[in-house]
């Protein structure tokens, strides 16, 4: 069982919208995962525009890829870099991190995810 950022079970980011790299609603990553999809991340409208205009828009369905887009208060599994760019910019949409991957810590500091956190931590 993949661990999470508080070195747990991973828990289930989302399953409407079905998210992850392996689309089975874990932020789990693997060696074809390119952008490591392991943050799971609350979509707000500030990031959401971010992100689009960056040249990833999250938000405009995709049929052909089965993807709904995405609406403020989804949850979705982000790119670690997306999120660290974001960050830095000061927009990062909140973490989820029961379900943001151990992986994530490679690239960000836990305290700085638990600043953006949305539930409580021990």
């Amino acid at each position: 069982m993949a661990k999470n950022v508080l070195g747990e079970d991973l828990q289930t980011c989302s399953t409407e919208p079905l998210t992850g790299w392996h689309r089975n609603g874990l932020c789990e990553t693997g060696p074809d995962d390119h952008g490591l999809h392991c943050v799971c991340a609350v979509m707000t409208d500030e990031f959401l525009a971010f992100s689009r205009d960056r040249g990833n828009d999250l938000m405009s369905p995709m049929p052909q890829h089965g993807f709904p887009g995405l609406v403020e208060g989804e949850r979705w599994c982000l790119c670690i870099n997306r999120w660290k760019e974001a960050f830095e910019a000061g927009c990062a949409p909140p973490v989820v991190l029961s379900a943001t991957h151990i992986s994530t810590l490679e690239f960000v500091d836990l305290e700085d995810l638990q600043r953006h956190a949305v539930e409580p931590t021990a």
